[in-house]
């Protein structure tokens, strides 16, 4: 098997497994709050121990200056996943998802916002193609505006979310010299004390076998998700893991639909491929020659992830 082969196939699974989390989140029936503090929790333990295993504690390169930029997206991942996860309740994991996937334009838009980074009339008109896919994705009709506004808190939220992991991007990009996965590591390691004081441990009494639902998201979508995403990375051209980055909303609604019965209607499922088309025309524009060449990217995922937070995006 090829490098590049490897890599596909490493991130195919992190982009699978993460299409997969909804149904975590959901099925352990815990509050958004709650259902983060133990993902971050798990989820340290996880890749603190895989890092440890590793040997990558020494010489970890960070500077108080990258350790800060770390902390910081931290703060804006831990948060992105709350709203993310508020929104599962108040729409659904398909249309959370796919409204969660403007990330890339939102990067595009705090560039020029904050490091003045120039927008080409390409991806100004792709954007405006983007949020007219999220006009109709969003499927909102009068009767929501009457009905005390449940669905379209749900979509704020989402929209939120993604704000959030934007500017999470925006922020560990500028970390270089550190690998990824340390990145990762600091960013769940903030979550613990912030998402502390939102934590309703009496609510944790007697869920049983639903700590299986937050173990696994901190072990599975936290830990292993993102060891294979990070090695994919590494083995891949930007284009391929563009493309691939699309599995995690395709497999969520797939899920979402085969698990709840939930799908998007004919008028909604017409913007899906509006937002994915705007998405990949923004994130693989061609840079200008003299751009250099962006730093090591710790998300999220994500895309998402990470988030490059890396290019893939995912929750």
């Amino acid at each position: 098997m090829t490098s590049e082969n490897k890599g596909t196939a490493q991130l195919t699974i992190a982009m699978v497994l993460s299409g997969t989390l909804g149904v975590f989140v959901v099925e352990s029936g815990a509050s958004p709050f709650n259902v983060v503090f133990f993902r971050v929790l798990f989820g340290a333990l996880a890749l603190g121990g895989y890092i440890l295993a590793r040997g990558w504690l020494r010489d970890h390169g960070f500077t108080p200056r990258t350790l800060g930029l770390a902390v910081l997206g931290g703060v804006f991942i831990v948060f992105n996943w709350v709203l993310l996860f508020q929104s599962y309740e108040n729409t659904s994991i398909s249309v959370a998802t796919v409204v969660y996937h403007t990330q890339p334009f939102y990067v595009v838009l705090l560039g020029a916002l904050l490091f003045r980074e120039r927008i080409t009339a390409a991806k100004a008109a792709w954007i405006g193609v983007a949020f007219a896919g999220l006009v109709l994705v969003s499927g909102v009709t009068p009767g929501d505006f009457g009905s005390g506004g449940a669905y379209l808190t749900g979509l704020g939220q989402a929209l939120l979310a993604a704000l959030l992991y934007g500017l999470s991007t925006v922020v560990t990009k500028r970390v270089t010299g550190v690998r990824p996965h340390l990145i990762a590591l600091v960013q769940v390691l903030v979550g613990i004390p912030l998402l502390l004081p939102f934590a309703d441990f009496g609510a944790m009494r007697g869920t049983g076998a639903d700590w299986g639902w937050l173990v696994g998201l901190g072990i599975i979508h936290t830990g292993l998700m993102y060891v294979l995403m990070y090695a994919a990375y590494a083995q891949l051209p930007t284009a391929k893991i563009a493309v691939l980055a699309f599995v995690y909303p395709a497999v969520a609604m797939l899920v979402d639909w085969a698990v709840y019965g939930h799908h998007i209607g004919l008028v909604q499922a017409l913007g899906v491929p509006l937002i994915v088309t705007a998405s990949l025309k923004v994130t693989l524009a061609r840079r200008p020659a003299s751009a250099p060449a962006p730093g090591t990217a710790g998300h999220a995922p994500e895309a998402a992830s990470r988030p490059a937070t890396p290019v893939a995006s995912e929750a």
